[in-house]
C-alpha cells in the first residue's frame, strides 16, 4: 500500500515538534527539582551578575550616607623639652650692656626657627658690634665663613630706646645683585617686662592684737615690718617656664611675622646697606653701612609692624649676628 509507506516515511509536520517540546518541558522540570536552594558561590573572578539598576542604587546609598572615621586614640608618647641653649662666642672682656642676646629671647626665637635647627642646643656669636667693630663690611666678612652650611642665622638689633628687634635669615647675609633666602626667614621685635614686685616688701598681714595698730599707706620697709612685729613674706623666686621647657627669670613680650607668601623680598644686601623684607617702596628692616641708623616699616613680604619703637627710623646702638648649626 503506497500510501501507509509514503506517510510512514514522511509524518505530517506537527510530529517534528511533539519530541522536542516534551523534552524541552521534562528537562526543565528535571532541573528545578535538582537545583539546590542556596545560590552557587562565585569565585573572585566572577563578574557580579548585580543588575546595572540594583548598583547604581546602591552607589548613591553610599554617596549621601554619613562618614564615620575611624575612632583614634591619642599617643601617650609625647616629645621630650627641648634642651637649654647655650650662647658662645661673647669674650671674657665684653660688657654686660654690650650683650644683645641673652638666653630667655633666644629661647623664644628658637621655637620659630626649623624643627630640625630647634634641636640644636648652641648658638655662636658671628659679629658683634661690640666685640668686631662699626662695620657693614667686617659682619659681611665674619659671615662668609658659615656660608653654604645647613644652618639659619638671628640677626638682632638694639636702638637707642633700649628694644631688641630682628629677623630669622636663612642665609647667610652677603651683597648680592638680587633677593635671595627662602619662607623660613621671619622678623620679631621683643621687649622685657619689668619683674614682678617681690612680696618681702609688702606690709605685713594684720594682727589679732589692734590696739596698737598703725595706718600704713606705703610699702613698709623690711626693717619696718621687724619692729611692727609682722613676719616677712619671702617666697623663694619663681622662674617662668618658657614653651620650649627651659625656664628663664625674663619676663618677655615675643611677637614675631613669619613669611607672607606675597612676593619673594627675603634678604638683600649691598655693599652701602643690609635688608630684610621689602615690596611697595618700604623695607622690613634696612640698616646703613655704618650700622648707625636704620629704618623698619611695614612690608609685603611679612606683614610686620614697625619693628622699633622709635618710629620708621631709629639709631642703631648694637648690632649681633648669631649662627645656629653645626
Amino acid at each position: 500500500m503506497p500510501s501507509s509507506t509514503a506517510d510512514k516515511d514522511n509524518p505530517p509536520p506537527s510530529s517534528y515538534f511533539t519530541y522536542p517540546v516534551a523534552y524541552a518541558v521534562s528537562g526543565l522540570l528535571r532541573r528545578l527539582n535538582s537545583e539546590p536552594a542556596h545560590p552557587p558561590t562565585h569565585s573572585p573572578n566572577t563578574r557580579s551578575q548585580t543588575s546595572p539598576g540594583a548598583a547604581r542604587e546602591e552607589k548613591d546609598t553610599n554617596m549621601h550616607s554619613v562618614f564615620q572615621p575611624p575612632q583614634r586614640t591619642a599617643s601617650p608618647f609625647q616629645p621630650p623639652p627641648l634642651t637649654p641653649l647655650t650662647l658662645n662666642g661673647y669674650k671674657t672682656s665684653t660688657r654686660e650692656a654690650g650683650k644683645l642676646l641673652s638666653r630667655g629671647l633666644a629661647e623664644e626665637i628658637r621655637l620659630l626657627v626649623p624643627p630640625r635647627l630647634q634641636l640644636v642646643d648652641t648658638w655662636s656669636v658671628v659679629y658683634s658690634l661690640e666685640q668686631n667693630g662699626v662695620s657693614l663690611a667686617t659682619l659681611y666678612a665674619c659671615a662668609e665663613e658659615y656660608r653654604g652650611r645647613r644652618g639659619g642665622f638671628v640677626l638682632v638689633v638694639r636702638d637707642a630706646s633700649g628694644g631688641a628687634f630682628g629677623a630669622y635669615l636663612s642665609d647667610a647675609p652677603r651683597p648680592q645683585a638680587h633677593f635671595f633666602g627662602n619662607g623660613e626667614c621671619f622678623l620679631w621685635r621683643a621687649s622685657v617686662l619689668p619683674s614682678l614686685p617681690d612680696l618681702a616688701n609688702l606690709p605685713p598681714p594684720p594682727s589679732a592684737d589692734t590696739t596698737h595698730a598703725v595706718r600704713m599707706t606705703t610699702l613698709a620697709s623690711p626693717t619696718k615690718m621687724k619692729a611692727g612685729g609682722g613676719g616677712a613674706l619671702s617666697p623663694p623666686a619663681s622662674e617662668s617656664a618658657s614653651r620650649s621647657g627651659t625656664s628663664t627669670p625674663e619676663r618677655i613680650r615675643f611677637k614675631a611675622f613669619p613669611y607672607s607668601g606675597v612676593n619673594d623680598y627675603m634678604i638683600f644686601c649691598e655693599q652701602s646697606y643690609l635688608s630684610v623684607g621689602g615690596g611697595d617702596g618700604h623695607y622690613g628692616l634696612w640698616l646703613d653701612d655704618n650700622l648707625e641708623h636704620g629704618v623698619s616699616s611695614t612690608c609685603p613680604t611679612f606683614g610686620n609692624e614697625p619693628l622699633s619703637d622709635e618710629g620708621k627710623k631709629f639709631e642703631v646702638l648694637g648690632v649681633e649676628l648669631w649662627y645656629i648649626g653645626a
